[in-house]
Protein backbone atom coordinates (compact mmCIF):
# COMPACT_ATOMS: atom_id res chain seq x y z
CA UNK A 1 0.00 0.00 0.00
CA UNK A 2 1.52 3.22 -0.73
CA UNK A 3 1.80 5.33 1.92
CA UNK A 4 2.47 9.31 2.20
CA UNK A 5 5.81 10.01 4.19
CA UNK A 6 6.81 12.92 5.92
CA UNK A 7 9.78 13.92 7.99
CA UNK A 8 11.72 10.40 8.28
CA UNK A 9 15.03 12.18 8.43
CA UNK A 10 16.51 9.16 8.62
CA UNK A 11 15.03 7.56 5.55
CA UNK A 12 17.25 7.70 1.84
CA UNK A 13 13.81 9.40 -0.36
CA UNK A 14 14.08 8.93 -4.39
CA UNK A 15 17.38 10.64 -5.70
CA UNK A 16 15.30 13.15 -7.55
CA UNK A 17 14.78 16.03 -5.38
CA UNK A 18 11.02 17.35 -5.05
CA UNK A 19 10.06 20.83 -4.48
CA UNK A 20 10.03 21.91 -0.78
CA UNK A 21 7.95 22.66 1.76
CA UNK A 22 8.28 24.52 5.51
CA UNK A 23 6.56 23.09 8.50
CA UNK A 24 7.20 24.51 12.13
CA UNK A 25 10.40 26.69 10.72
CA UNK A 26 12.02 24.07 8.80
CA UNK A 27 12.61 23.25 5.28
CA UNK A 28 11.49 19.73 4.08
CA UNK A 29 11.42 17.62 1.29
CA UNK A 30 7.87 17.66 -0.72
CA UNK A 31 6.65 13.89 0.72
CA UNK A 32 6.53 11.31 -2.09
CA UNK A 33 4.87 7.93 -1.80
CA UNK A 34 6.56 4.51 -1.00
CA UNK A 35 5.71 1.09 -0.38
CA UNK A 36 5.49 -0.20 3.55
CA UNK A 37 8.04 -2.32 2.44
CA UNK A 38 10.43 0.28 2.25
CA UNK A 39 10.37 1.18 5.90
CA UNK A 40 8.80 -1.83 7.36
CA UNK A 41 10.40 -3.65 10.33
CA UNK A 42 11.13 -6.82 8.97
CA UNK A 43 12.96 -8.43 11.94
CA UNK A 44 11.18 -11.56 13.79
CA UNK A 45 10.59 -10.14 16.85
CA UNK A 46 10.03 -6.05 16.69
CA UNK A 47 10.30 -4.23 19.81
CA UNK A 48 7.27 -2.52 21.18
CA UNK A 49 6.21 -0.18 23.95
CA UNK A 50 2.67 -0.29 25.09
CA UNK A 51 2.23 2.26 28.52
CA UNK A 52 -0.40 1.82 30.74
CA UNK A 53 -1.52 3.94 33.66
CA UNK A 54 -5.03 4.30 36.04
CA UNK A 55 -7.69 4.69 34.08
CA UNK A 56 -6.38 3.31 30.61
CA UNK A 57 -9.03 1.90 28.52
CA UNK A 58 -9.17 -1.64 28.79
CA UNK A 59 -10.11 -2.95 25.40
CA UNK A 60 -7.89 -0.58 23.72
CA UNK A 61 -4.69 -1.70 25.82
CA UNK A 62 -5.18 -5.59 25.42
CA UNK A 63 -6.39 -5.44 22.03
CA UNK A 64 -2.92 -3.89 20.74
CA UNK A 65 -1.12 -5.43 22.88
CA UNK A 66 -2.79 -9.11 22.21
CA UNK A 67 -2.50 -8.55 17.86
CA UNK A 68 1.13 -7.30 18.13
CA UNK A 69 2.23 -10.59 20.41
CA UNK A 70 0.43 -12.59 17.72
CA UNK A 71 2.59 -11.26 15.03
CA UNK A 72 5.56 -12.31 16.80
CA UNK A 73 6.65 -8.64 18.23
CA UNK A 74 8.02 -8.52 21.56
CA UNK A 75 5.54 -6.47 23.80
CA UNK A 76 6.41 -4.15 26.85
CA UNK A 77 3.65 -3.24 28.87
CA UNK A 78 5.12 -0.34 31.31
CA UNK A 79 3.09 1.07 33.87
CA UNK A 80 3.52 4.62 34.14
CA UNK A 81 2.37 4.75 37.56
CA UNK A 82 4.45 3.65 41.37
CA UNK A 83 2.91 0.19 40.75
CA UNK A 84 3.00 -2.37 37.87
CA UNK A 85 -0.79 -3.09 38.73
CA UNK A 86 -3.13 -0.34 37.03
CA UNK A 87 -6.79 -0.02 37.83
CA UNK A 88 -7.92 0.80 33.93
CA UNK A 89 -11.30 1.56 32.75
CA UNK A 90 -14.63 -0.60 33.77
CA UNK A 91 -12.92 -2.00 36.53
CA UNK A 92 -10.56 -3.78 35.01
CA UNK A 93 -7.41 -4.33 36.55
CA UNK A 94 -4.14 -5.06 34.81
CA UNK A 95 -0.47 -5.80 35.74
CA UNK A 96 2.27 -4.43 33.63
CA UNK A 97 5.51 -6.06 32.58
CA UNK A 98 7.61 -3.43 33.38
CA UNK A 99 7.87 0.17 35.11
CA UNK A 100 7.98 3.08 32.25
CA UNK A 101 11.24 3.71 34.42
CA UNK A 102 12.73 0.70 33.29
CA UNK A 103 12.36 1.38 29.66
CA UNK A 104 14.77 4.46 29.87
CA UNK A 105 17.17 2.31 27.96
CA UNK A 106 15.44 0.73 25.73
CA UNK A 107 14.98 0.77 21.75
CA UNK A 108 11.28 0.04 20.80
CA UNK A 109 10.37 -0.33 17.14
CA UNK A 110 7.04 0.80 17.95
CA UNK A 111 5.53 3.23 20.80
CA UNK A 112 1.62 2.75 20.70
CA UNK A 113 -0.22 4.57 23.66
CA UNK A 114 -3.83 3.27 24.57
CA UNK A 115 -6.80 5.95 25.20
CA UNK A 116 -9.05 6.23 27.71
CA UNK A 117 -10.06 8.82 30.42
CA UNK A 118 -7.84 9.87 32.64
CA UNK A 119 -5.53 7.38 31.50
CA UNK A 120 -4.42 9.30 28.52
CA UNK A 121 -3.78 12.29 30.65
CA UNK A 122 -2.00 10.18 33.01
CA UNK A 123 0.19 9.09 29.72
CA UNK A 124 0.74 12.67 28.99
CA UNK A 125 1.81 13.87 32.48
CA UNK A 126 4.37 11.18 32.90
CA UNK A 127 7.79 13.34 32.28
CA UNK A 128 9.54 10.13 31.59
CA UNK A 129 7.20 8.34 28.86
CA UNK A 130 7.11 12.19 27.25
CA UNK A 131 11.35 11.87 27.22
CA UNK A 132 10.75 8.53 25.41
CA UNK A 133 7.93 8.82 23.23
CA UNK A 134 9.58 12.09 21.69
CA UNK A 135 13.57 11.01 21.27
CA UNK A 136 11.67 7.75 19.59
CA UNK A 137 9.77 10.38 17.14
CA UNK A 138 13.13 12.00 16.86
CA UNK A 139 14.61 8.93 15.57
CA UNK A 140 12.43 8.32 12.60
CA UNK A 141 10.54 5.39 14.36
CA UNK A 142 7.19 4.25 14.54
CA UNK A 143 4.84 6.01 17.36
CA UNK A 144 0.91 5.27 17.63
CA UNK A 145 -2.15 6.45 19.98
CA UNK A 146 -6.08 5.47 19.86
CA UNK A 147 -8.99 7.13 21.02
CA UNK A 148 -8.42 10.43 23.45
CA UNK A 149 -4.49 9.83 23.07
CA UNK A 150 -3.38 11.46 20.25
CA UNK A 151 -5.28 14.41 21.05
CA UNK A 152 -4.68 14.33 24.70
CA UNK A 153 -1.06 13.20 24.66
CA UNK A 154 0.46 12.87 21.34
CA UNK A 155 -0.71 16.52 20.36
CA UNK A 156 0.35 18.40 23.31
CA UNK A 157 3.72 17.01 22.83
CA UNK A 158 3.94 18.34 19.60
CA UNK A 159 4.36 14.94 18.04
CA UNK A 160 1.37 15.52 15.55
CA UNK A 161 2.46 19.03 14.08
CA UNK A 162 2.38 18.48 9.92
CA UNK A 163 0.32 15.19 10.17
CA UNK A 164 -2.66 13.98 9.82
CA UNK A 165 -4.31 12.57 12.70
CA UNK A 166 -7.83 11.59 14.18
CA UNK A 167 -8.82 10.70 17.73
CA UNK A 168 -12.06 9.91 19.47
CA UNK A 169 -14.92 11.99 17.77
CA UNK A 170 -15.44 13.74 21.08
CA UNK A 171 -11.67 14.79 21.38
CA UNK A 172 -11.29 16.12 17.76
CA UNK A 173 -11.64 19.79 18.54
CA UNK A 174 -8.48 19.20 20.94
CA UNK A 175 -6.09 17.94 18.05
CA UNK A 176 -3.73 21.11 17.90
CA UNK A 177 -4.25 23.69 15.03
CA UNK A 178 -1.23 22.27 13.10
CA UNK A 179 -2.53 18.82 12.86
CA UNK A 180 -4.52 17.80 9.67
CA UNK A 181 -7.89 15.79 10.79
CA UNK A 182 -9.16 13.61 9.67
CA UNK A 183 -12.42 11.45 10.56
CA UNK A 184 -11.18 8.08 9.30
CA UNK A 185 -11.54 4.80 11.76
CA UNK A 186 -7.63 4.57 10.96
CA UNK A 187 -5.16 6.88 9.76
CA UNK A 188 -1.46 6.48 8.71
CA UNK A 189 0.70 9.15 7.83
CA UNK A 190 4.47 8.08 7.49
CA UNK A 191 5.93 7.33 11.07
CA UNK A 192 2.42 8.39 12.88
CA UNK A 193 -0.92 6.24 13.34
CA UNK A 194 -3.43 7.30 15.17
CA UNK A 195 -7.31 5.81 15.54
CA UNK A 196 -10.55 6.48 17.15
CA UNK A 197 -11.83 4.38 19.93
CA UNK A 198 -12.53 0.84 21.45
CA UNK A 199 -14.75 -0.21 18.25
CA UNK A 200 -11.52 0.43 15.92
CA UNK A 201 -8.87 -0.83 18.26
CA UNK A 202 -8.60 -4.41 16.25
CA UNK A 203 -8.00 -2.32 12.71
CA UNK A 204 -5.74 0.26 14.26
CA UNK A 205 -3.76 -3.02 15.81
CA UNK A 206 -3.68 -4.82 12.50
CA UNK A 207 -2.57 -1.45 10.56
CA UNK A 208 0.43 -1.38 12.84
CA UNK A 209 1.31 -5.27 12.09
CA UNK A 210 1.53 -3.82 8.54
CA UNK A 211 3.86 -1.00 9.33
CA UNK A 212 5.91 -3.05 10.93
CA UNK A 213 6.18 -5.92 9.46
CA UNK A 214 4.35 -6.11 6.11
CA UNK A 215 0.78 -6.54 4.82
CA UNK A 216 1.28 -10.36 4.20
CA UNK A 217 2.16 -10.65 8.01
CA UNK A 218 -0.96 -8.57 9.08
CA UNK A 219 -3.09 -10.61 6.71
CA UNK A 220 -2.18 -13.51 8.61
CA UNK A 221 -2.48 -12.49 11.69
CA UNK A 222 -6.34 -11.07 10.92
CA UNK A 223 -7.39 -13.96 9.28
CA UNK A 224 -7.51 -16.27 12.38
CA UNK A 225 -9.26 -13.51 14.27
CA UNK A 226 -12.09 -13.97 12.44
CA UNK A 227 -12.61 -9.66 12.17
CA UNK A 228 -15.63 -8.12 10.36
CA UNK A 229 -15.28 -8.25 6.69
CA UNK A 230 -17.25 -4.63 6.49
CA UNK A 231 -18.13 -2.11 8.63
CA UNK A 232 -21.36 -1.52 9.93
CA UNK A 233 -24.45 -2.40 12.26
CA UNK A 234 -24.06 -5.71 13.72
CA UNK A 235 -26.01 -8.49 13.36
CA UNK A 236 -27.45 -11.87 15.61
CA UNK A 237 -29.03 -14.81 13.68
CA UNK A 238 -31.95 -15.12 16.28
CA UNK A 239 -33.75 -18.67 16.54
CA UNK A 240 -36.49 -19.46 19.20
CA UNK A 241 -36.46 -16.14 20.28
CA UNK A 242 -36.80 -16.14 24.14
CA UNK A 243 -37.25 -12.60 26.64
CA UNK A 244 -34.25 -12.04 28.32
CA UNK A 245 -34.88 -8.46 29.76
CA UNK A 246 -35.36 -8.53 33.83
CA UNK A 247 -36.68 -5.87 36.18
CA UNK A 248 -33.51 -5.73 37.78
CA UNK A 249 -29.86 -4.80 37.38
CA UNK A 250 -28.46 -8.18 35.54
CA UNK A 251 -25.74 -9.67 38.02
CA UNK A 252 -23.37 -11.42 35.06
CA UNK A 253 -20.78 -14.05 35.66
CA UNK A 254 -17.64 -13.65 33.50
CA UNK A 255 -14.78 -16.44 34.95
CA UNK A 256 -11.57 -16.52 33.69
CA UNK A 257 -8.98 -18.54 33.30
CA UNK A 258 -5.13 -19.33 32.76
CA UNK A 259 -5.17 -18.89 28.96
CA UNK A 260 -8.38 -17.28 28.94
CA UNK A 261 -8.37 -14.53 25.42
CA UNK A 262 -7.57 -11.67 26.68
CA UNK A 263 -9.40 -9.85 24.01
CA UNK A 264 -12.60 -11.89 24.34
CA UNK A 265 -12.86 -11.35 28.33
CA UNK A 266 -11.91 -7.71 28.04
CA UNK A 267 -14.47 -6.77 25.80
CA UNK A 268 -17.22 -8.60 27.49
CA UNK A 269 -16.50 -7.15 30.93
CA UNK A 270 -15.96 -3.56 29.50
CA UNK A 271 -18.79 -3.74 26.95
CA UNK A 272 -21.83 -5.06 29.83
CA UNK A 273 -20.11 -2.69 32.05
CA UNK A 274 -20.46 0.27 29.99
CA UNK A 275 -24.33 -1.05 29.39
CA UNK A 276 -24.75 -0.71 33.83
CA UNK A 277 -24.47 -4.79 34.18
CA UNK A 278 -23.28 -5.89 37.52
CA UNK A 279 -20.27 -8.06 36.05
CA UNK A 280 -18.28 -10.36 38.52
CA UNK A 281 -14.84 -11.42 37.25
CA UNK A 282 -14.30 -14.72 38.51
CA UNK A 283 -10.97 -16.40 38.53
CA UNK A 284 -11.17 -20.44 38.43
CA UNK A 285 -7.60 -20.48 39.19
CA UNK A 286 -6.12 -20.61 43.17
CA UNK A 287 -5.43 -17.04 42.69
CA UNK A 288 -7.20 -13.65 41.51
CA UNK A 289 -4.39 -12.91 38.98
CA UNK A 290 -3.97 -14.95 35.54
CA UNK A 291 -2.29 -15.19 32.52
CA UNK A 292 -4.23 -15.00 29.87
CA UNK A 293 -3.25 -16.56 26.35
CA UNK A 294 -0.60 -13.59 24.96
CA UNK A 295 0.75 -13.39 28.46
CA UNK A 296 -1.84 -10.06 29.43
CA UNK A 297 -2.09 -10.26 33.43
CA UNK A 298 -5.46 -9.68 34.42
CA UNK A 299 -6.80 -8.97 38.13
CA UNK A 300 -10.17 -10.95 38.92
CA UNK A 301 -12.22 -9.71 41.34
CA UNK A 302 -13.44 -12.71 43.28
CA UNK A 303 -12.19 -16.82 42.98
CA UNK A 304 -14.92 -18.69 41.44
CA UNK A 305 -15.15 -20.84 44.23
CA UNK A 306 -16.48 -18.19 46.65
CA UNK A 307 -18.98 -17.48 44.31
CA UNK A 308 -20.29 -21.51 43.88
CA UNK A 309 -23.23 -20.91 45.59
CA UNK A 310 -24.25 -17.33 43.96
CA UNK A 311 -26.71 -17.03 41.84
CA UNK A 312 -26.31 -15.33 38.68
CA UNK A 313 -28.68 -14.17 35.69
CA UNK A 314 -26.15 -14.73 33.00
CA UNK A 315 -22.95 -16.68 32.65
CA UNK A 316 -21.05 -15.65 29.83
CA UNK A 317 -17.44 -17.54 28.83
CA UNK A 318 -14.36 -15.75 27.12
CA UNK A 319 -12.95 -18.53 24.77
CA UNK A 320 -8.49 -19.03 24.32
CA UNK A 321 -7.65 -22.62 24.50
CA UNK A 322 -5.88 -23.02 27.36
CA UNK A 323 -8.62 -21.53 29.08
CA UNK A 324 -11.61 -23.00 27.52
CA UNK A 325 -9.64 -26.89 28.36
CA UNK A 326 -9.38 -25.23 32.05
CA UNK A 327 -13.18 -24.26 32.40
CA UNK A 328 -14.34 -27.82 31.46
CA UNK A 329 -12.23 -29.08 34.14
CA UNK A 330 -13.64 -27.03 36.75
CA UNK A 331 -16.55 -28.72 38.47
CA UNK A 332 -17.25 -25.35 40.01
CA UNK A 333 -18.31 -23.46 36.93
CA UNK A 334 -19.82 -26.37 35.28
CA UNK A 335 -22.35 -26.98 37.84
CA UNK A 336 -23.20 -23.73 37.67
CA UNK A 337 -23.46 -23.93 33.87
CA UNK A 338 -26.14 -26.51 34.48
CA UNK A 339 -27.69 -24.93 37.18
CA UNK A 340 -28.26 -22.11 34.63
CA UNK A 341 -29.83 -24.22 31.75
CA UNK A 342 -31.76 -25.81 33.84
CA UNK A 343 -33.24 -22.89 35.14
CA UNK A 344 -33.55 -21.67 31.71
CA UNK A 345 -31.58 -18.68 32.39
CA UNK A 346 -29.20 -17.05 29.61
CA UNK A 347 -25.35 -18.58 29.20
CA UNK A 348 -23.32 -18.08 26.47
CA UNK A 349 -19.78 -18.59 25.41
CA UNK A 350 -17.17 -17.81 22.65
CA UNK A 351 -14.52 -19.26 20.48
CA UNK A 352 -13.11 -22.36 21.90
CA UNK A 353 -15.36 -22.58 24.80
CA UNK A 354 -18.73 -23.70 22.87
CA UNK A 355 -16.79 -26.60 21.87
CA UNK A 356 -14.23 -27.30 24.66
CA UNK A 357 -16.89 -26.39 27.77
CA UNK A 358 -20.64 -26.65 26.43
CA UNK A 359 -20.39 -29.19 24.13
CA UNK A 360 -19.14 -32.33 26.28
CA UNK A 361 -21.30 -31.07 29.45
CA UNK A 362 -24.53 -31.51 27.10
CA UNK A 363 -25.03 -28.16 27.28
CA UNK A 364 -25.75 -27.64 23.31
CA UNK A 365 -28.27 -30.16 24.00
CA UNK A 366 -31.10 -29.38 21.31
CA UNK A 367 -29.45 -25.65 20.43
CA UNK A 368 -28.17 -24.13 17.10
CA UNK A 369 -24.71 -22.94 18.15
CA UNK A 370 -21.64 -21.30 16.14
CA UNK A 371 -17.94 -21.50 17.56
CA UNK A 372 -14.21 -20.45 16.65
CA UNK A 373 -14.41 -21.53 13.02
CA UNK A 374 -11.47 -24.49 13.38
CA UNK A 375 -13.14 -26.57 16.05
CA UNK A 376 -16.36 -26.11 14.68
CA UNK A 377 -16.31 -29.90 13.73
CA UNK A 378 -16.92 -30.23 17.61
CA UNK A 379 -20.61 -29.27 17.81
CA UNK A 380 -23.13 -31.66 17.37
CA UNK A 381 -25.51 -29.13 15.40
CA UNK A 382 -23.37 -27.44 12.65
CA UNK A 383 -26.27 -25.88 10.62
CA UNK A 384 -26.03 -22.40 12.19
CA UNK A 385 -21.96 -22.18 12.14
CA UNK A 386 -21.05 -19.89 9.89
CA UNK A 387 -23.26 -17.23 11.59
CA UNK A 388 -20.97 -14.87 13.74
CA UNK A 389 -23.67 -14.88 16.71
CA UNK A 390 -26.24 -16.95 17.07
CA UNK A 391 -28.58 -16.77 19.62
CA UNK A 392 -30.91 -19.55 20.50
CA UNK A 393 -33.55 -19.37 23.43
CA UNK A 394 -30.93 -18.77 26.40
CA UNK A 395 -27.99 -19.52 24.74
CA UNK A 396 -25.71 -17.17 22.77
CA UNK A 397 -22.41 -18.27 21.07
CA UNK A 398 -20.17 -16.83 18.67
CA UNK A 399 -17.09 -17.42 16.93
CA UNK A 400 -13.93 -15.62 17.83
CA UNK A 401 -11.97 -12.15 18.72
CA UNK A 402 -13.03 -10.06 15.64
CA UNK A 403 -16.41 -11.04 17.10
CA UNK A 404 -16.32 -10.19 20.71
CA UNK A 405 -17.42 -6.81 20.18
CA UNK A 406 -20.56 -8.25 18.62
CA UNK A 407 -21.18 -11.16 21.09
CA UNK A 408 -21.12 -8.34 23.67
CA UNK A 409 -23.41 -5.64 22.25
CA UNK A 410 -25.60 -9.03 21.21
CA UNK A 411 -26.41 -9.74 24.80
CA UNK A 412 -26.55 -5.73 25.59
CA UNK A 413 -29.41 -5.79 23.04
CA UNK A 414 -31.25 -9.12 25.04
CA UNK A 415 -31.06 -7.63 28.41
CA UNK A 416 -31.78 -4.11 27.31
CA UNK A 417 -33.11 -3.73 24.40
CA UNK A 418 -31.67 -2.85 19.95
CA UNK A 419 -31.85 1.39 20.96
CA UNK A 420 -29.18 0.74 23.88
CA UNK A 421 -26.82 -1.66 22.31
CA UNK A 422 -26.78 0.51 19.26
CA UNK A 423 -26.26 4.18 21.10
CA UNK A 424 -23.22 2.00 22.94
CA UNK A 425 -21.66 1.04 19.81
CA UNK A 426 -21.73 4.28 18.32
CA UNK A 427 -19.83 5.40 21.69
CA UNK A 428 -16.96 2.62 20.62
CA UNK A 429 -17.17 3.74 17.10
CA UNK A 430 -18.28 0.46 16.65
CA UNK A 431 -20.82 1.47 14.15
Amino acid sequence: MALLIKHLARLPLPSASPPSITLRGRTTPRPRTFSVKNFSVTSMASKVLVPIANGTEPTEAVVIIDVLRRAGADVTVASVEKELRVDASWGLKLVADSLISDCLDSVFDLISLPGGIPGSTNLRDCGVLESIVKKHAAEGRLHSAICAAPAAALGPWGLLNGFKATCYPTWMEKLPSEVMAVESRVVQDGKVVTSRGPGTAMEFSVKLVEALCGKEKADEVAGPMVMRPHIGEYTIKELNALDWKLNKTPKILVPVANGSEEMEAIMIIDILRRASADVVVASIEDSLEIVASRKVKLVADVLLNDSANVAFDVIVLPGGLGGAQAFAQSEVLINLLKKQKDSNKPYGAICASPALVLEPHGLLQGKKATAYPAMCNKLSDQTEVENRVVVDGNLITSRGPGTSMEFSLAIVEKLFGRDKALELAKTLVFV
